[in-house]
């Protein structure tokens, strides 16, 4: 009983409620009792006082009455008083009780607005309020992590795009200055930086129309064991030219998944490059599918670099990178790519996971896709 009342708004305003109305029924009761013998003493003074009897002319009876009457009249007057006095104390400290924590989270919100992201507000008790102010709370962080991105992500852009920029600059200053001498390599130095800056700009265009999902999926009834060996095909010449030994192992009886076709080829294939590009040559990559309930586990593991536990957290977060000091053009990517695959994988209802036993022991991702019914 009291565990309900505890964790329930609506049954703490009805014992509320119903106590402001025992204590103004009690206080009614009370003063009533306590004020109703000075009053009728104090009215039969008065009858006294005007000899009132038999021999008056008046019936004693009703001037008994009248006397009763006007002493009730004036106890009920006194009791009601006290009895509304006291409802009012107490319904202001059951109101209170309910409208500080709207009132805090009010104040809250607003400087939320304003943009103070780190304003909390403080949970008490297990009710609707306490769990709207956990919400709340959520909520607050999550709008202060989005912040944080935000302003990651213009300083991680900003980075991004001033380094092709600066190569490009001084490639020119060089050429204009005579410093550099005009020929095929110096021209192509300034093409390659011109491609890698339109690239990334091709990556924050396409994550910026994935993470809004302002894209069109195309799903239906695929293959899996046609995709793999379809990314495998086409990224095999990289394999061959980096020495990796590329293998496939999928179960014969794979069925077939609810997916787009096109979108799933572009997470493989990213996930695959990827692999490729943190496996050292001599090395293995290794695409696995199989059947798990009523999804398809599609992993690609490797025998790369592998990545440490702290940071298998924040692999697909936008421009991270395990390797701080690894640029985009030594083959750290612009760390969006995972990002992209995420945002893709979970659109067609799968989900999607890293694993790693720590640097150089490489690394298994880990995607699926739904069963076609």
């Amino acid at each position: 009983m009291f565990d309900v009342i505890r964790r329930h708004l609506g049954a703490k305003l009805l014992v509320s409620y119903l106590i402001i109305i025992a204590v103004g029924s009690f206080v009614l009761i009370a003063a009533s009792q306590f004020n109703l013998p000075n009053a009728f003493n104090h009215h039969m003074g008065q009858m006294n006082m005007r000899g009132m009897g038999p021999m008056m002319g008046e019936p004693t009876g009703m001037a008994l009455y009248q006397d009763f009457r006007a002493g009730f009249n004036e106890t009920l007057f006194y009791a009601v008083s006290a009895a509304v006095v006291i409802a009012l104390v107490v319904s202001l400290f059951f109101s209170r009780s309910i409208v500080s924590p709207l009132r805090a989270m009010m104040t809250a919100s607003q400087r939320i607005a304003n943009g103070k992201y780190d304003e909390r507000v403080d949970v008490r008790g297990d009710d609707e309020l306490a769990q709207l102010a956990t919400r709340f709370n959520l909520m607050a962080e999550k709008l202060e992590q989005v912040e944080l991105m935000r302003r990651r992500l213009i300083g991680d852009v900003s980075h991004e795009l001033r380094t092709p920029l600066t190569a490009i600059k001084g490639s020119m200053e060089g050429l204009m200055d005579g410093v550099l001498p005009a020929t095929h390599e110096t021209y192509q130095q300034i093409h390659d930086e011109a491609d890698r800056l339109n690239r990334l700009v091709d990556d924050l265009q396409e994550l910026s129309r994935v993470e809004a999902g302002a894209y069109q999926l195309d799903l239906r009834s695929v293959d899996v064991s046609s995709l793999v060996k379809t990314v495998a095909k086409r990224l095999s010449p990289q394999f061959e030219s980096k020495r990796i030994s590329l293998d496939l192992q999928l179960d014969s009886d794979l069925p077939r998944v609810h997916a787009d076709e096109d979108r799933t080829v572009q997470v493989l294939t990213n996930l695959v490059g990827n692999a490729l590009q943190y496996t050292l040559e001599g090395g293995s990559v290794t695409l696995s599918a199989t059947r798990a309930g009523s999804e398809v586990q599609i992993s690609i593991r490797d025998t790369g670099i592998g990545i440490p536990p702290e940071h298998l957290p924040h692999i697909f977060d936008r421009f991270y990178r395990v390797d701080k000091s690894r640029s985009r053009h030594a083959g750290g990517g612009s760390g969006i790519g995972l990002t992209i695959a995420r945002a893709l994988v979970e659109a067609q209802g799968g989900r999607i996971w890293v694993e790693s036993e720590g640097e150089n022991k490489g690394s298994k991702f880990t995607f699926t896709l739904p069963v076609s019914s």
